[in-house]
């Protein structure tokens, strides 16, 4: 028996999809309607990344993992934006981030439910041409599949294109208790430092597959990563 078709992916809907968006919702019900307003305390950087994202009339820009569209809201807000896109397991986050848009009054925005090693520019989106831009913004530490994640978003880049990533670091250099409390803290929604995931990303460098850079967000609390593919 085929599977049902899923109308905000274009592609059928999978059993592994199904789990993983019900768990995202079960933790998003309630917490999205505060979500951004307890995050700015602790998912640092973000607006430094955003910032840097380079934005113009052509130009086309995806948030894998967009929650509330709380960063392409800001991105919207340009005079240049180009088009705007987002993708997020969770079809709780995604009723916020609709209202959020509509709310803020900002440019257009397409969202689309989906996982991230799904990503498929043109099933998804209609797109024929790969993405500019791609970004996650603490997202790939809540998510187990992180390695095709980020594959499925290189796939989804054209030549010269840049993807970028805010995420929690190490903090060595903080103190180990305040270290220790957040790690604990943040296990409680499945999120942790993913030293692999750091490492993945330094051996696309040295792999001539793109050039890669980081940059510290207070004392390793948290990097960005930026990946611009070769």
């Amino acid at each position: 028996m085929n599977s049902p078709a899923n109308p905000l992916s274009g592609g059928p809907v999978r059993n592994e999809q199904n789990s993983q968006a019900h768990r995202m919702d079960k933790m998003y019900r309630f917490t999205r309607h505060i979500y951004d307003l307890t995050r700015r305390y602790y998912l640092f950087g973000r607006d430094r990344l955003v910032d840097q994202i380079v934005t113009d009339s052509n130009s086309s820009t995806l948030e894998v993992g967009c929650g509330t569209a709380r960063n392409l809201i800001r991105l919207a807000r340009r005079k240049d934006r180009g088009l705007l896109f987002g993708l997020d397991a969770s079809h709780e986050m995604l009723e916020t981030a609709d209202l959020s848009v509509s709310r803020a009054l900002a440019g257009p925005i397409v969202l689309r439910q989906g996982l991230a090693e799904d990503l498929d520019a043109k099933r998804m989106f209609g797109k024929e041409e790969p993405f500019d831009t791609i970004f996650f913004s603490y997202c790939l530490s809540m998510i187990p599949t992180w390695q095709p994640a980020v594959d499925a978003a290189l796939n989804n880049l054209r030549t010269g294109g840049t993807l970028w990533i805010v995420d929690f670091w190490d903090q060595k250099t903080l103190p180990a208790l305040f270290s220790f409390g957040l790690q604990r803290w943040l296990a409680l929604f499945h999120v942790k430092y993913r030293p692999e995931l750091h490492e993945a990303l330094v051996s696309i460098g040295t792999s001539g597959k793109a050039l890669v850079t980081f940059e510290t967000v207070g004392s390793r609390y948290a990097y960005i990563a930026k990946v611009v593919k070769i």
